[in-house]
């Protein structure tokens, strides 16, 4: 009997702990996914300055290598810097609907 007991308050356990993970998530709210959004904008900007410093120390080694061997090295691209950060919402305005006019029929049978 009371091993019977633990299998069912383990079974018991066990599904209440498979049932909160199949649990779904609400949806995000909107200013959650403007958040989001923002946040990808920055990190994706923050891999740009990253990429423009790491173009601007290669240039100045390859400046060290050409002056202490005086060999001619092929010139290397233009970096470009990515400039401050700036995030501008991509905020979807909803159109505006205009109410359908009234046919003439209509317009003419109000008349007396």
């Amino acid at each position: 009997m009371n091993a019977s007991l633990k299998t069912l308050c383990l079974t018991t356990a066990l599904a209440c702990v498979a049932s909160a993970a199949l649990a779904k998530l609400p949806a995000p709210s909107d200013e959650a996914k403007a958040k989001a959004a923002e946040t990808a904008a920055k990190t994706a900007w923050t891999g740009k300055v990253n990429a423009f410093k790491l173009c601007k120390v290669q240039d100045q080694v390859v400046a060290q290598y050409k002056k202490a061997t005086d060999k001619a090295a092929a010139p290397s691209g233009a970096c470009a810097d990515p400039g401050p950060f700036v995030y501008t919402p991509n905020v979807a305005v909803a159109p505006v609907v205009q109410a359908p006019a009234a046919p003439a029929s209509v317009a003419a049978a109000k008349k007396p």
